[in-house]
């Protein structure tokens, strides 16, 4: 069994503790859409695991998509990232502590160097309270959007000084 097999099969197991502890059904929608999430190798939207779940011949409802992948940001076996074109998802178990840089524009999520945070947050003093992971999301534009972007706003400049010289 590979890495990406023993993952899945870990957070199997986990999301049938779970769901037995707080007394939720195990049907098999839910394992289902945990195992092709689970295959995803970048965050995904909604949409697109539900096209992943046609293509293995286990329709769902948008709902039961939805609903389940709630359970799974609740149980912390999935995060999601919020942006502006809609959430997009990825799978988070045996990654304990992460840092990602998320673009807001076109959903990109790039791993960063979590080493010094990492020490930082184990040397906080936190009163009443046993910390056993982190999580932290930089959201802002990567250079390839940025770079869309001033391309598209000289664009729009030009086209404004053309109308003004043409009147």
């Amino acid at each position: 069994m590979n890495m990406k097999e023993k993952t899945k099969a870990a957070a199997r197991e986990f999301l049938t503790t779970y769901m037995e502890e707080h007394g939720l059904r195990k049907t098999p929608e839910r394992f289902a859409v945990l195992d092709v999430a689970y295959s995803f190798t970048r965050p995904f939207s909604l949409n697109e695991l539900g096209e992943a779940m046609i293509q293995r011949d286990f329709v769902v409802s948008r709902g039961t998509l939805y609903n389940t992948m709630q359970l799974f940001v609740k149980s912390r076996l999935i995060a999601c990232y919020r942006l502006s074109n809609g959430a997009r998802y990825e799978p988070l178990f045996n990654n304990k502590n992460h840092c990602r840089q998320v673009c807001v524009q076109c959903g990109s999520v790039q791993d960063l160097n979590a080493a010094p945070i990492a020490r930082a947050v184990e040397k906080l003093d936190f009163k009443r309270f046993r910390q056993d992971s982190f999580a932290l999301y930089v959201y802002g534009l990567c250079s390839s959007c940025r770079a869309k972007n001033s391309r598209e706003e000289k664009k729009q400049q030009n086209k404004t000084w053309k109308r003004k010289q043409a009147k």
